[in-house]
């Protein structure tokens, strides 16, 4: 077989920064794919620890279907990805051990950026904590859907989906308002003799959630407003552009082994993020 004379490293190179696949990689360097399977099996990446420890974070967890998941930790001035772990599910406990870790190799996080996941902002206190408004907005369309037939729903989500346009004050007033208007169809009950129940459900569940959500969440969605020291941003927006360069990565490798998959990632964090 011909081909292009092989060199580990370069392989491994190609593998990490390209989009071939390994028969492509196979073809390139005349072996077989077996053996371009075999060089990538000895990466060892070197996880560098940032000398910058004043840091403002962000922290959310991607998956690869359902039992894959990579949780990351990252840097959101600098954009380094400051501690990452491979997980079957998001957890509170998860996110504490990253954050502890960070803490005993001399990081000081003052603040960090949320998907709004129950219970870690009590978690991470004295952390100051920015619940991600774009999660906020995707919460509330999966209650109302993108085009909702009631005039309260459609309303609502035209407000929530401005919600990283608008200053706190404006957008809290616009809420506030919104409940005036719609309160009574949002607290009306199903009307039905024949529910047995002494308290009936409520006409509109979904529009309710929807609306509870954003107002439990409110403390939380104007925290970089309320402490602009922190630099927090208002989004984890960087962070999914993380995690769809990482999909895209995945995909032009779509079928490696577990373990080949979280080598591939470990040494393109360590190479780029």
């Amino acid at each position: 077989m011909g081909g292009v004379r092989r060199d580990k490293s370069q392989v491994i190179t190609d593998y990490i920064e390209g989009k071939q696949t390994i028969r492509q990689l196979a073809d390139k360097y005349g072996v077989n794919e077996r053996t371009i399977r075999r060089d990538p099996e000895g990466m060892r990446h070197v996880h560098k620890i940032s000398r910058h420890r004043d840091v403002t974070v962000q922290m959310d967890t991607t998956y690869w279907g359902r039992d894959f998941g990579l949780m990351v930790i990252r840097d959101a001035l600098r954009g380094n990805v400051l501690w990452h772990k491979y997980v079957r599910h998001e957890t509170i406990r998860g996110y504490i051990e990253g954050v502890d870790w960070l803490k005993s190799k001399g990081f000081r996080i003052y603040g960090a950026v949320i998907d709004g996941m129950r219970g870690l902002p009590q978690a991470l206190s004295p952390i100051k904590v920015q619940m991600c408004q774009f999660h906020q907005m995707l919460i509330v369309r999966r209650y109302l859907t993108l085009e909702p037939d009631l005039d309260a729903s459609r309303s609502l989500l035209e407000l929530v989906n401005g919600i990283t346009r608008t200053d706190k004050e404006s957008f809290i007033g616009a809420f506030n308002e919104w409940y005036e208007a719609y309160k009574d169809i949002l607290n009306e009950r199903v009307h039905d003799r024949r529910i047995k129940r002494k308290t009936p459900p409520y006409m509109r569940p979904r529009l309710r959630s929807a609306y509870l959500s954003i107002r439990r969440n409110m403390p939380l969605l104007w925290t970089f407003f309320d402490c602009p020291q922190t630099g927090l941003p208002n989004t984890n927006n960087a962070l999914e552009g993380l995690f769809a360069d990482l999909k895209s990565k995945v995909r032009a490798h779509s079928g490696i082994s577990r373990e080949h998959r979280m080598k591939l990632l470990d040494e393109y964090i360590a190479r780029h993020h």
